[in-house]
């Protein structure tokens, strides 16, 4: 995996390279005329952009899926807290009945 990535990597620096030596003329960009290699730097900056808000979406997805996860892991050991406390109050009071219930006789 690392040498291909490496691979890619070199590949693309140079489609890079080639895209900025071997550039002439000139283009239109929203109106504007620009070079060739600035419409390339354009592309490159547009997919970045892409690559980079990937990313962002990726990380955001799994740290709320991580977020949904321990929420939904508090809610049950909440609700079992709850049930033990409502189990516990109700031993009390039955203690507390039966000891009186032995001192008044």
């Amino acid at each position: 995996m690392v040498i291909l990535g490496l691979l890619l990597m070199l590949g693309g620096a140079l489609v890079v390279l080639a895209g900025l030596f071997t550039a002439d003329g000139t283009a239109q960009f929203l109106g504007t005329d620009v070079s060739a290699a600035a419409v390339f730097f354009f592309g490159v900056a547009a997919g970045v952009a892409v690559l980079w808000g990937f990313s962002i979406m990726k990380f955001g997805t799994k740290r709320s899926i991580q977020h949904r996860r321990d929420a939904k892991k508090l809610n049950e050991l909440s609700r079992k807290l709850d049930r033990v406390e409502s189990e516990r109050a109700d031993d009390d009071t039955d203690t507390r009945e039966q000891h009186r219930g032995e001192h008044s006789l």
